[in-house]
């Protein structure tokens, strides 16, 4: 007897010992815990342990356990007070059950009472503490033998066993929340730290264009020349404008130039000037806009749009820094800041051979570019204010926007950028019949928005130069549902693939993802109902929104 003692003695000191330095190894509570529970089962000859915690709801739910199936350790959940888990948790007293078997409390939920009819079981609960506080269960359960009808050593050591596991899981919880308040601290810090930049007449809070303005502080205190890249309606003159106001030459003169406005002729006088009698109608001598703009910044909006001859006399004066007047003979030197914007896609133009590749290098230095205001509607609700407010002010208005009305306009899609919506703004407040702006105010609400003729107007670019098709905009009829035998193919019930449903009616297929996102903004971003007023499937619809990259809006 006493030599079974001595052994049993043995067995648990080795087993505190391995306990404690597996949770000592790693704060991984997780994997300490149940390495744990495998060293106490295998080495005390247990059936099965779990540890359970309570959660941040006030529930008890099992963390880990051994000898548990995955769906027997899905229902190791209890509520604070219910059965012997519940009990132990609530009075934060170790419990002893000798037969589950015949104890009302003890609720089966793992269904421990089935797995050994013949076998009395033996089930002891015991509380988790730290700090004063019970954190969690740690639970075992065994075969009752001859030799085990006294459980004071059992329970004795798992006491040991879960006072280790609550100082293990205090200094857990300590830690992720240190590693919690100091990634707060830093991300405040961060922000704290992060400029935030401003520009006159320019409105963006949004984190791509505050990438823009940091740009701008960083490049305009200097000479170089910068581009500007973007949609049309993005800015680019705004952007202008705030380089030079940031830059030494704020003080001098800031001219601008569109070079889509004028031809070939008239451009190059007007940015050079002329001389007296170099053609008819040249009554005396004018300077040209890069004279105008000595000291000072040139803005040369819509750089892609000029000829191939002009290109190459504006490549010289960009290099030189001098040029001549029309019908003069004398070199004329300046010093200007250059500033041009373009909406074309430069590059592809290049290897076109429609741009000069040296006049691209020259004045591709530092490139801005502007994004689409699709990809910044936090700004939309700004703009909408900033709008609003001039509106009332020059009008004498008190007119506003609910959230309804902000909910359509952040959800719009903007082809035309900043301008459409400062155009769409007004237009909408001059005509209403109220101060507050609804939903119903807007002119999409009855198909009235110029914007779905402009997603069915084939862009110039998209054709043969000088010869501009214009896209039929027709509603296709509306059907039932597609089946399911019809919506796992790409093909609908005629036999026509995607393309060509999406471009009946005398489509082109450039027109393809613009007829796609008017049926989605006219269906409220809903798929289903697009696909039906396409006259496609759901499936069809959802290919083709992704091949395409169309990002779908949800309210």
């Amino acid at each position: 007897m006493v030599s079974m003692h001595h052994e049993r003695a043995s067995i648990e000191l080795m087993t505190i010992y391995q306990v404690s330095k597996i949770l000592g190894s790693s704060l991984d509570v997780h994997k300490t815990f149940r390495e744990a529970l495998n060293v106490l089962v295998s080495m005390m000859g247990w059936r099965r342990g779990a540890v359970i915690l309570q959660t941040e709801e006030g529930k008890l739910c099992g963390m880990c356990a051994v000898g548990l199936s995955k769906d027997e350790s899905a229902n190791l959940n209890f509520e604070v007070g219910e059965g012997v888990v519940g009990k132990v948790f609530t009075t934060g007293v170790a419990a002893v059950v000798p037969d589950i078997a015949g104890e009302p409390l003890f609720l089966n939920r793992t269904g421990a009472v089935d797995q050994s009819p013949d076998e009395t079981i033996a089930y002891i609960v015991t509380p988790i503490k730290a700090d004063r506080r019970t954190l969690g269960l740690l639970t075992m359960d065994r075969a009752v033998t001859r030799h085990t009808s006294v459980f004071d050593e059992d329970l004795r050591l798992l006491s040991m066993v879960a006072t280790l596991m609550g100082q293990n899981l205090l200094l857990h919880r300590g830690v992720s929340a240190e590693q919690g308040r100091l990634y707060e601290e830093a991300r405040r810090l961060s922000k704290a730290l992060k400029p935030h930049y401003q520009l006159d007449m320019a409105i963006g809070a949004s984190p791509r264009m505050q990438q823009v303005f940091g740009e701008v502080h960083q490049a305009a205190p200097t000479k170089t020349t910068v581009l500007l890249r973007g949609e049309s309606g993005t800015g680019k003159e705004v952007i202008a404008r705030a380089i030079h106001n940031l830059s030494p030459r704020k003080d001098a003169p800031f001219v601008r130039v569109n070079c889509a406005a004028l031809t070939e002729s008239l451009l190059e006088s007007e940015l050079f000037g002329h001389e007296k009698g170099a053609f008819t109608g040249a009554v005396g001598t004018r300077k040209g806009r890069f004279e105008m703009a000595h000291g000072g910044t040139l803005f040369l909006d819509e750089i892609g749009d000029i000829s191939a001859s002009f290109q190459a006399k504006l490549l010289r004066v960009l290099q030189e820094r001098e040029f001549e007047r029309v019908g003069g003979s004398g070199p004329i030197k300046v010093d200007v800041r250059m500033v041009l914007a373009t909406n074309r896609n430069l590059e592809k133009m290049v290897a076109a051979g429609e741009f000069r590749a040296d006049l691209y290098y020259r004045i591709n230095v530092v490139s801005i570019f502007l994004p689409p205001l699709r990809e910044r509607r936090e700004d939309i609700p700004l703009m909408v204010e900033h709008f609003l407010s001039r509106f009332n002010k020059e009008n004498s208005r008190k007119v506003k926007v609910t959230p309804r009305a902000m909910k359509v306009l952040t959800s719009c899609y903007w082809p035309g950028n900043v301008r459409e919506l400062e155009n769409c703004v007004e237009r909408t407040a001059t005509m209403a019949m109220s101060d507050d702006l609804t939903d119903l105010s807007f002119p999409c609400h009855d198909n009235r928005c110029l914007t779905q003729v402009l997603h069915f107007i084939e862009r110039e670019d998209a054709v043969r130069p000088g010869k501009p098709v214009p896209i039929p905009i027709t509603e296709v009829p509306s059907r039932a549902p597609a089946s399911r035998s019809e919506s796992g193919s790409h093909a609908d019930a005629d036999g026509d693939d995607l393309t060509t449903v999406l471009h009946k009616d005398g489509d082109k297929p450039d027109g393809e993802r613009e007829r796609l996102i008017w049926a989605m903004e006219k269906c409220g971003w809903v798929q289903a109902k697009a696909a039906r007023l396409l006259n496609i499937t759901p499936r069809q619809m959802g290919y083709a929104l992704q091949k395409h990259d169309i990002e779908v809006r949800k309210f």
